[in-house]
């Protein structure tokens, strides 16, 4: 009989680690937060998390004037509803007890394919570049729909993505078959966080990839299934991957953290651990603009024989400007995500 070793080792969270100050200081002017994904450009490294509750076209777009990239969820009630208002108000307004019930019997209304179109258009009249999100198994479908409305970046997304996979009766979604069909549009794939898994998906290809199986707030995936690496570990694991296949091809694959980080000193723990960028959810739908109205909901909320998700109170804290650039009257990290001005140090020499 073959022996089968397991085997347990440390990994780290946001909360268990600090990052150690240089020996040099660096001007708040000379630091760059820019991030690039493919021929797109971004002056801020934040992307807003393709939830119902965060992203709109409205908000795509505010996001885009910011500086950073909103991702809109081409599966959820924007491509299944003409007028989303009452779906967001009835899943709003329902009890705890039932919330999920209500989720469920929302979600199960069918996209309409046109609204794809709709949607992508709404986001590109307002002058934004547009990214979007789908699901494997609906990729191949709505993917060139959305590239033919102007998509401007695709993001691939599940809860756990590998580039291999077995099945007796569904053939995956193969990578390299997608791209040609995107015409040069960005190809974003998660969400995965290890090593192998991150480097076999950055070998089909693609321009950027997720991390992170589990760690946000409106999420209960590793509650339910127990699978998930801590984010920190999770993005050195996968950024060492990135440096490797760079070091081999020259070609920088973006890492993006996505989840759990819910003030400035995680985004900035991520970023050390080696990603480009992060994404965001509920400290985005805590915003004024955010269409959940102080609520967020997880993706997989509405599944309908194994929720991953709930909605949880975020409350509404501030403008989206206000989160990210300041200025801030709180103390612990929630707003201001990007601005220096208030850190103090002094370099001679």
């Amino acid at each position: 009989m073959a022996s089968h070793i397991k085997e347990i080792r440390n990994a780290y969270g946001f909360d268990d680690v600090a990052i150690v100050p240089g020996a040099v200081t660096l001007n708040p002017e000379l630091a760059d937060t820019s991030f690039t994904l493919g021929d797109c450009s971004f002056a801020t490294p934040f992307l807003a998390s393709a939830m119902d509750a965060v992203v709109d076209p409205t908000f795509a777009a505010l996001m885009h004037h910011i500086g950073g990239l909103a991702v809109m969820n081409l599966e959820g009630i924007q491509t299944r509803y003409e007028d989303p208002t009452s779906a967001l108000e009835a899943i709003v307004n329902a009890s705890q007890d039932t919330v999920t019930n209500v989720l469920q019997d929302i979600y199960t209304k069918p996209i309409e394919e046109h609204l794809i179109q709709t949607r992508v258009e709404q986001v590109k009249s307002s002058g934004s570049i547009c990214a979007v999100s789908v699901t494997p198994q609906n990729t191949k479908r709505m993917a060139p729909l959305a590239v033919e409305a102007g998509a401007d970046v695709i993001v691939v997304q599940s809860t756990v993505t590998t580039a291999r996979h077995i099945s007796r009766s569904y053939k995956g979604l193969v990578l390299p078959e997608l791209i040609p069909s995107l015409k040069g549009v960005p190809l974003v794939v998660g969400n995965c966080v290890t090593y192998e898994a991150a480097l076999e998906l950055i070998e089909t290809g693609i321009d950027g990839i997720l991390i992170g199986v589990g760690p946000g707030a409106a999420c209960t995936t590793r509650e339910v299934t127990g699978v998930g690496v801590p984010q920190v570990t999770a993005t050195l694991e996968c950024a060492a991957a990135r440096e490797n296949y760079y070091a081999r091809t020259g070609k920088y694959v973006a890492v993006i953290t996505d989840g759990g980080l819910r003030t400035g000193g995680d985004i900035c723990k991520a970023i050390v651990a080696g990603a480009d960028a992060v994404m965001l959810g509920t400290p985005f739908a805590q915003s004024a603009e955010a269409p959940g109205q102080g609520y967020n909901w997880g993706m997989a909320g509405k599944d309908s024989e194994l929720p991953r998700g709930t909605r949880v109170g975020t409350g509404t804290t501030a403008p989206l400007a206000q989160i990210i650039n300041g200025p801030t009257a709180v103390t612990n990290g929630t707003q201001n995500f990007l601005s220096f001005e208030g850190l103090y140090g002094y370099g001679w020499g």
